[in-house]
Formats: C-alpha cells, structure tokens, sequence
C-alpha cells in the first residue's frame, strides 16, 4: 500500500527550476494546484499520471514510497494507483449505468461476488455528491455534466479504489463541493484539485502555486484562512442561489442577496 508520494522538482517553460526541490503527499491530503490560466497546472497532474521519470518535458520525477514506479503500474490497468478525472467526460459507449460500473469492476479484477455491492456502493456515493439522483438505468451518455462527474468520482474512488485521485476543475461539474470535499476525505486517498475556486482552495490542506510551468510555491493553509472559509462559503452559497435563480426564469430579489453581508 502506498503511503506517500513524492514530486521532485524538475523546470518550467523557461528553463528556470521549480521553486520547490520536492513536494510530498501523504495520504488523506486534499491539495488545491492554483494559478492563472497556461501556469502549467495540468501539466503538473499530468506528470504524475505519466509517472514522470524525467523523461517529460518538465524534468520531474514522481516517487511512490521513495521509488520510481514499477512496470506493472504502467502495464496492468488493475495496478494502476491514480485516477484522472478530466475536464473531457464524453463517452464513446452508450451504456447503462450499471453495466459501465459492472464492466469497470471486472477489468480491475473485483471478483464477481462482489461486484453488485461495488455498483450499489458507487451510485450511492455518487448521489450523494449531486443534486440530480442517477439511476442505474440511466445511460451514460444521457447524464449531465454534473451527473458524470459524480459518478467519475465515485468510480475513482470506490470502483478503482485508487490512492492518488486526480481531478481538473471541478468547480466546473455542478455537484456540490463542501459535501464532496468532506466525503471524500473519509476515503484516506491523496485528493489534488487542479482549481480557480477558493472555496476548494481554503478546504485543502494546502496548495501548489504554479506560474510559467513551474511551481512556483507550496502553501499550506493556515489558521485566518480556515477562519475565513466559512465567509467563502457562504458567499459562495448565495451566488449559487442566484444561479438557480436566473435559470428558473425568475427575478433577483433582495432576499436572494441575503448571507452576503
């Protein structure tokens, strides 16, 4: 079982080194890539996907427990320990819910008995992360955009059982984010959220700063930001009210306006 992973510094764009020499994750760490648009943010999760080894255009390494990753990580799809959740969700199969589920358990080799609680479990999950309940008849290629990214959560998390769950713009998928953070924090897993969202960001433990294809800095949040957060949140809740508002065809009232101040 894996316990931490590590990034070893490697250079931007520009030649110019990381700032850091090497970022570690642990497990149960939920971590925020930050920074402008191009900064190099899904590079950087990119590299860990590939199980860089210096041999991707940013010269970083990735260590699992101190080592690089073995063959069988890149070989066998059942060994594989991240899973990626793109901002891409389209789906060139158009099944059902529950036979895309049963078919991904078997090729990461869940054993027949076990792969109708799997299913069960992954749906569960993944309705508790969306507003929109999925049904296991439902086809795939029918669901919302928050629908599946629920449900490619729950996949990576229950289905995969993956230890380094990797996941871009999340903020962007309609599921909510506070319940998904805490959720899956109960999992044990390296979570890192590639985001623009402060509401992720003060929930994480800390967040990588990428700028020029770097990283620029490593900061972890402290005690005024934590403190802050529920402001955020509640912010946060009163533009999603206003959303949902406009998209009932309805006027904006001072009451929707209400939690700002």
């Amino acid at each position: 079982m894996i316990q931490h992973v590590t990034v070893v510094g490697g250079h931007g764009r520009s030649g110019e080194p990381d700032g850091v020499e090497r970022v570690e994750f642990a497990m149960g760490d939920v971590v925020a890539i930050v920074g402008p648009t191009g900064s190099g943010k899904t590079t950087l999760i990119n590299d860990i996907e590939l199980f860089a080894d210096a041999n991707t255009p940013t010269g970083r390494r990735v260590l699992f427990d101190g080592v690089p990753a073995p063959m069988e990580f890149r070989d066998d799809p059942a060994r594989n320990p991240i899973a990626l959740i793109t901002q891409n969700t389209t789906f060139l199969s158009d099944l059902p819910v529950a036979e895309f589920l049963e078919t991904h358990a078997r090729i990461r080799c869940v054993e027949t008995q076990q792969r109708a609680s799997v299913v069960a479990r992954t749906l569960a999950f993944a309705n508790e992360l969306t507003g929109e309940p999925i049904s296991e008849a439902s086809r795939m290629t029918e669901l919302s955009g928050g629908q599946t990214r629920a449900l490619l959560i729950a996949d990576a998390t229950v289905v995969c059982d993956a230890p380094i769950v990797l996941l871009d713009e999340v903020e962007n998928a309609g599921i909510h984010r506070t319940r998904a953070l805490q959720l899956l924090r109960r999992q044990r897993k390296i979570f890192l959220f590639v985001t623009h969202d402060p509401r992720i960001t003060l929930l994480a433990d800390y967040r990588i700063v990428m700028q020029g294809g770097r990283i620029r800095q490593v900061l972890r949040t402290d005690e005024t930001e934590r403190g802050l957060a529920s402001a955020v949140n509640r912010l946060d809740d009163v533009l999603a009210r206003l959303r949902d508002r406009i998209r009932e065809g309805g006027r904006i009232t001072a009451a929707e306006m209400e939690g700002v101040a």
